[in-house]
C-alpha cells in the first residue's frame, strides 16, 4: 500500500513539474520567441540617396554624379562544389573588362567573403552606364553574380577651384565610425567644400522595413522611408571668373581671393598650382600621390587658409591706424634717411637713401618702412598687436573650409609662452613692417582688406548656410580717410608702388604692394633642390591687397600672392589689373 501511495505522489510532482514547463514554453517564453522570430524574419534594407551636386552661382555644376553599375559575386562560393560558379563569375568579367586581373579580382572577394556575411561582395565598384549597357543582359543572368546600380562622383572643371570644391574618398574605418552613414554609401567628403558640408550632401539614408521568409525572399514591406533628395550645394564661386584667373596666373605660384568687400561672399579663389580632385575618388595611386607631395611648390596645400606668410608691406595699414587710435599725432612726420640704429644694429629701408620727409600718406603711398620702424618704438609691439588682433590678424577667418590656420600675430607674452624668452626691440619695427615672426593667411588678408574698405569684418563664405553679419568697429573716419587716400595714391601717383603695374586697371581702386622674405626653406627640400632652384626659391613673395571702386558703395576685395615674385607690384599688378577688368566685362562692377 505505502508503494502505491509513493508510485502516486512520484508521478504527481513529475506531472506537475511538466505542466509548469509546458506553460513556461507556451506563455511565458512567448514574448521572447516573439522577438526572435521578428529579428529572424523583419530585417531593414537601407537606401543612400544620391550625392548632392555642388552648383556655382549660375547653376554651374562644379561636383556631380556619374551613373554606372557594379558588379557583385554571390558569397560563400570557396566550398568545392560553388568554387567553379566563383572562377566563371571572375574569367567572365576579366574577359570584358581586361583592366580587372583574375589575381585582384579573387584577392578581392577573399578578403570581403566570410562565413558570417550573406550579402553579394562587391568586387568591382563601378563601371560607367555607357560602357557596361551592352553587357548588362549577359552579366545580370549569371547565377553567381548580381549588378547593382551605382553613382561615382566626378569634378566636370578638373583643376579649376579643387582647393575649394574637395573631394571625396572611400570612407576608412575611422570616417565610419565618426559618420555611420558612409558605411551604406562607401564614401566621404575627403577636403574642401566636400567635407565641411559633408552631412548637408550625403543627405538622409532611406529605410525599408521588410518581411522575409526563410529563404530570405522578400514577402511584405512594413514600412518604409525615402532617402532625402534635395542635397545640393549652391555656392558663392563663379566657375567663369575661377577659370579666367587661373588662365592668368599660370605658370606662377601662390594665391588670389576676390571677395565681396561687404559681405564676405567669395566669388574666386584659387590655390596655385592646383591638382585635378578626380584622381582622389577611386583612390590616388602611390606614383601620383608621390608626384604631388615632391612638388616644390605644394600643390596639395590648400594656400588660400594654410599657406602662412610673412604679411610684408600689406600690414601697413593696420600698424598705422594702430599709432592713430594710440595717440600718435594725424600730422606725424619721420625725416626718412634710409635707416635707423637700434643698440649695434642697423634697420634699413628699402630704398637705400630713405624717401625724405614722410607723413601717414606718404608713408603708404612709398611705403617707407622708417617711417613704421619709428611710429612702432612710439607705442610699442603690445598695442600694435592689440590692434591687428581686432582686424582678424592670428585669428581664424571662420571661412566654409575644414582645417584652416590661426597664423601668428606675435607680442611680448606670445614669445615669453612659446620661446621663454624676452621681446627685444628690434622685434618691434621688423614687426611693424610685416617681418619677423608675424604670419598671415591670404584668406585673412583679404578679409582684412574688406575691413579697410568698409569698416566692417566679414566672415567670407561660399555658402549662404556660411553667413554672418560682418562685426562693426569703431573705428575714427578721419583715421580710415588718412588710410584709404594712402592706398589710393599707391595706384594713382607717380611715386606709388602700384603705380606703374596697374595703369591699365579700367575700374578704381585703392592698395597695398608688399615683398614679404622667405624665412626658411625646409631642410628636406633644400637637400632635393638644384642650385637654380634654390636660388628661385629663395626670393621674396610678392603681396598685393586691393579694393574697388574706390568711391562705389559696393566694393570687390581682390587679394593676390605671388610665391618668390620678388616686388609686388610687378609681380601682381598686371593680374590684379585683369581681374577687376574682367569683374567690369561680367558686370560685378558697373562704371557710372
Amino acid at each position: 500500500m505505502n508503494r502505491l501511495k509513493f508510485l502516486f505522489i512520484f508521478i504527481f510532482i513529475v506531472s506537475v513539474v511538466l505542466l509548469a514547463r509546458v506553460y513556461f514554453l507556451s506563455v511565458k517564453s512567448n514574448t521572447h520567441y516573439e522577438e526572435l522570430s521578428k529579428r529572424n524574419y523583419n530585417k531593414k534594407v537601407y537606401e543612400v540617396p544620391s550625392r548632392g551636386i555642388i552648383k556655382d552661382r549660375n547653376g554651374e555644376s562644379l561636383a556631380m554624379n556619374r551613373l554606372g553599375f557594379s558588379i557583385n559575386i554571390k558569397p560563400h562560393l570557396n566550398s568545392y562544389k560553388k568554387k567553379h560558379i566563383l572562377d566563371e563569375s571572375i574569367i567572365l568579367i576579366n574577359k570584358h573588362f581586361p583592366k580587372y586581373e583574375t589575381k585582384d579580382l579573387y584577392k578581392q572577394y577573399m578578403n570581403y567573403d566570410s562565413s558570417y556575411k550573406h550579402d553579394f561582395v562587391k568586387i568591382v565598384d563601378f563601371i560607367a552606364y555607357d560602357d557596361f549597357l551592352d553587357k548588362y543582359t549577359l552579366f545580370n543572368s549569371h547565377d553567381g553574380i548580381k549588378i547593382k546600380s551605382e553613382v561615382k562622383r566626378i569634378y566636370p572643371h578638373g583643376r579649376n577651384g579643387s582647393h575649394i570644391i574637395g573631394y571625396v574618398g572611400k570612407a576608412s574605418k575611422k570616417d565610419i565610425q565618426i559618420n555611420g552613414f558612409s558605411k551604406y554609401s562607401g564614401i566621404t567628403g575627403k577636403n574642401g567644400l566636400e567635407k565641411f558640408y559633408n552631412d548637408k550632401l550625403q543627405g538622409q539614408l532611406g529605410v525599408k522595413s521588410i518581411k522575409v521568409n526563410a529563404l530570405n525572399k522578400e514577402v511584405a514591406v512594413l514600412d518604409q522611408k525615402k532617402p532625402s533628395s534635395n542635397n545640393d550645394l549652391i555656392i558663392s564661386l563663379d566657375i567663369k571668373l575661377q577659370k579666367y584667373i587661373q588662365e592668368i596666373f599660370k605658370g606662377k605660384s601662390g594665391a588670389v581671393v576676390v571677395m565681396n568687400a561687404q559681405n564676405g561672399e567669395v566669388l574666386a579663389a584659387g590655390s596655385y598650382p592646383e591638382f585635378d580632385n578626380n584622381i582622389f575618388v577611386d583612390g590616388i595611386t602611390a606614383k601620383e600621390w608621390n608626384k604631388l607631395k615632391n612638388d616644390f611648390n605644394h600643390p596639395f596645400t590648400n594656400k588660400l587658409i594654410k599657406g602662412k606668410y610673412p604679411p610684408g608691406s600689406i600690414i601697413k595699414m593696420g600698424v598705422a591706424l594702430s599709432f592713430l587710435e594710440n595717440g600718435v599725432s594725424e600730422n606725424y612726420i619721420v625725416d626718412s634717411v634710409g635707416a635707423i640704429k637700434i643698440g649695434n644694429r642697423y634697420f634699413r629701408d628699402w630704398k637705400q637713401n630713405g624717401h625724405g620727409k614722410v607723413d601717414f600718406v606718404r608713408a603708404l603711398r612709398v611705403s617707407s618702412d622708417e617711417f613704421f620702424y619709428k611710429g612702432s618704438l612710439e607705442i610699442g609691439i603690445n598695442k600694435i598687436s592689440k590692434t591687428l588682433s581686432k582686424y582678424g590678424i592670428g585669428e581664424k577667418t571662420g571661412i566654409d573650409l575644414s582645417n584652416e590656420h590661426y597664423g601668428t600675430n606675435p607680442n611680448k607674452s606670445w614669445k615669453r609662452e612659446k620661446y621663454k624668452l624676452p621681446w627685444y626691440i628690434g622685434e618691434t619695427v621688423i614687426t611693424a613692417i610685416g617681418q619677423g615672426e608675424m604670419l598671415v593667411t591670404p584668406m585673412q588678408m583679404a578679409r582684412y582688406t574688406a575691413f579697410i574698405a568698409t569698416g566692417k569684418l566679414p566672415r567670407p563664405h561660399f555658402s549662404k548656410d556660411n553667413y554672418e553679419e560682418p562685426i562693426k568697429i569703431e573705428t575714427n573716419k578721419k583715421h580710415m580717410h588718412i588710410i584709404r587716400k594712402g592706398m589710393r595714391q599707391v595706384v594713382t601717383s607717380t611715386e606709388g608702388t602700384a603705380w606703374k603695374h596697374t595703369r591699365n586697371t579700367k575700374v578704381e581702386i585703392a592698395a597695398k604692394t608688399g615683398t614679404a622674405q622667405v624665412i626658411a626653406i625646409p631642410q628636406s627640400e633644400k637637400k632635393r633642390m638644384k642650385e637654380s632652384e634654390l636660388e628661385y626659391y629663395h626670393r621674396s613673395h610678392a603681396w598685393l591687397t586691393s579694393y574697388g571702386p574706390y568711391q562705389a558703395s559696393k566694393k570687390y576685395v581682390v587679394t593676390v600672392l605671388v610665391e618668390h615674385g620678388g616686388h609686388g607690384g610687378s609681380a601682381a599688378g598686371e593680374i590684379i589689373s585683369k581681374i577687376y577688368n574682367k569683374l567690369l566685362e561680367m558686370a560685378y562692377i558697373k562704371n557710372k
